[in-house]
């Protein structure tokens, strides 16, 4: 079967670098494997979803060079076909409509605390009669999760990982106005999508549990999955604002180039042999998934500032002089004439050298483009 990726952003902000990341990987796999990569906007939280936010994360890709293979997938116009899948699993009796109240959600809640245990729903719908079901209270429709022996999953990167069934819960696939969940949604649209390989962030991991549920409801085959570790501040704490720029356009007007961006993210995680520059033709050459490490990474701005520093010094006079036209005339509404240019060809070489990034690299030019008193 031919490879399938895909990779699914739900449009809510800027491309963040971790998921820029998953793209990149998803990306190479399916270039070393000589598959598809599928891009799906998984647009159905109409509150938080925004045009702006697509086209971020459309903008971001395309400055990346992560182009996808076919039309862009909306989630958002598949929500009857997701309708559909969880009324065949109510029909079959492998699902069920749930008709609690908040009130009954609570004291469930509150048991969970007094105990000290993690919260979940106690399955008391699960053999109920509809026919019992309060009138004044519109239900979900929740999946018959196993309750007995345990589920395994062979992780591509993470290894075989072992859950007791004890500890699933019976979610919720539909909510009670009728609209699916995300767990149900994903399973729909990767299995119509033909995905082959899910490469998503360990964060997933309870997902595919949860997702594989469904999959096996429907006799359906599941893809195989690889969690890649998540990327964490240099500190060891979770990526934050506090760590400097985290999404991709912050990166892009940092003066960050897209090719090197793309070198640091691949050795977040993977590594071939000792190699710190790595061309994009060797990086899909050489990656595998097997060669993932399982612990998270540590972003280090210093790191990404060198691999920058090597790419700028490949830069070609003329993609330099073409930027800095563009960087003047936004900052400071003039353009190169042709003896600035004359002696930026002369000084180039040298400024290159010297330079962290483009910003810096264009406030280093400006004496070179000064007009004589």
């Amino acid at each position: 079967m031919k490879t399938v990726t895909r990779f699914a952003p739900s449009p809510t902000g800027n491309l963040h670098i971790g998921s820029a990341r998953t793209a990149l990987f998803n990306w190479l796999f399916a270039k070393n494997t000589n598959g598809k990569f599928l891009l799906r906007v998984e647009d159905t939280d109409k509150v938080r979803s925004t045009k702006e936010s697509i086209n971020k994360i459309l903008d971001g890709l395309k400055w990346l060079d992560l182009n996808w293979d076919g039309e862009i997938i909306y989630q958002s116009k598949n929500l009857q076909k997701h309708t559909k899948i969880a009324n065949e699993l109510l029909d079959k009796g492998l699902a069920y409509k749930c008709f609690c109240s908040e009130d009954d959600l609570n004291k469930m809640r509150e048991e969970a605390k007094i105990l000290k245990k993690p919260y979940r729903y106690n399955r008391m719908w699960r053999e109920k009669n509809p026919s019992d079901a309060p009138k004044d209270i519109k239900p979900v429709i929740r999946i018959k999760a196993p309750i007995e022996g345990e589920t395994v999953i062979n992780d591509i990167i993470q290894g075989t990982i072992k859950v007791s069934n004890e500890e699933m819960d019976d979610f919720i696939i539909m909510r009670s106005d009728g609209s699916p969940t995300y767990m149900l949604s994903v399973v729909v649209d990767d299995f119509d999508m033909n995905v082959t390989h899910i490469i998503r962030g360990h964060d997933h991991l309870t997902n595919t549990f949860r997702q594989n549920i469904i999959y096996d409801a429907m006799k359906w085959q599941k893809p195989k999955t690889a969690h890649v570790p998540l990327i964490l501040g240099s500190d060891g704490s979770k990526m934050s604002k506090r760590h400097g720029a985290i999404d991709v356009e912050e990166y892009k007007n940092n003066g960050i180039l897209s090719n090197a961006l793309i070198n640091y993210m691949l050795r977040l995680g993977w590594s071939h042999g000792d190699d710190e520059i790595i061309s994009l033709e060797n990086a899909i050459k050489w990656f595998s998934l097997e060669k993932m490490g399982k612990s998270p990474a540590k972003f280090d701005n210093d790191k990404l500032v060198s691999v920058n520093s090597h790419y700028i010094k490949e830069l070609k006079n003329d993609e330099i002089i073409i930027f800095l036209n563009d960087y003047y005339n936004k900052k400071y509404k003039t353009e190169l004439d042709e003896v600035s240019k004359k002696r930026l060809n002369l000084g180039l070489n040298d400024i290159k050298s010297r330079s962290r990034d483009l910003n810096q690299l264009a406030e280093m030019s400006l004496f070179y483009c000064s007009k004589f008193p």
